[in-house]
């Protein structure tokens, strides 16, 4: 099959690529910024362009899986914890825009906004869920943590990814604009009812065979 086996070199490449391709927004929020082309709003701007980046680099790389078992990729994995680290840079910006513009520093200010809106209690809790899957994103925290005890906690981005939509949502269906968190949500919900349908059908596969 087509692009099946990578070459070590292939790699190297390609993790050289996607990291030139998912820094491309950042570059382009600081270009914008010392050339003065972040609109009228420069603060809702930036809040914008990172909470989307955020957003599309968590289902990239809940992708992963599925795209590996449709093609027989398997090269695919090797590319997983650069998409996430790369969603943890991008709303580390989100947040730390927020605690900046809005609140200037001030966490107290900042904590209440938490506790009284919504939409930002949901997006503060995935942003917090995601710190210690970026701490532990390496080689020696797998072999620290244990294989078994890694997966378990990594397992937190199927509730992360859900969090980011719908704090997404809540945001947009303010300004009555809910095509985009629509198309999230369909995409997020595709990509988790994927896996469920492969865990159920292993767990019925492991009976069958327990029971032969």
């Amino acid at each position: 099959m087509l692009f099946k086996n990578l070459s070590p070199t292939q790699i190297r490449w390609l993790k050289l690529s996607l990291f030139l391709l998912a820094t491309l927004p950042f570059l382009r929020l600081v270009i914008a910024t010392f050339t003065d082309q972040l609109g009228a709003n420069p603060v809702e701007f930036i809040t914008r362009n990172t909470g989307d980046w955020t957003l599309y680099m968590l289902c990239i790389a809940l992708a992963v899986t599925p795209l590996r078992k449709l093609t027989g990729w398997n090269w695919l994995v090797k590319l997983r914890r650069m998409l996430g680290l790369f969603a943890f840079f991008y709303v580390a910006l989100h947040f730390l825009t927020f605690l900046w513009f809005d609140h200037a520093f001030d966490v107290a200010e900042m904590w209440k906004d938490v506790l009284k809106r919504p939409f930002i209690t949901v997006g503060f809790s995935a942003f917090v869920l995601l710190i210690p899957l970026a701490v532990t994103s390496t080689n020696a925290m797998v072999r620290l943590m244990g294989g078994k005890r890694w997966q378990w906690l990594h397992r937190l981005i199927y509730l992360i990814v859900p969090l980011g939509v719908l704090h997404f949502w809540w945001m947009k269906a303010a300004k009555n604009n809910l095509l985009q968190p629509m198309l999230f949500a369909l995409l997020v919900a595709a990509l988790l009812g994927m896996r469920i349908y492969w865990w159920r059908r292993g767990a019925v596969r492991q009976t069958a065979i327990r029971t032969a």
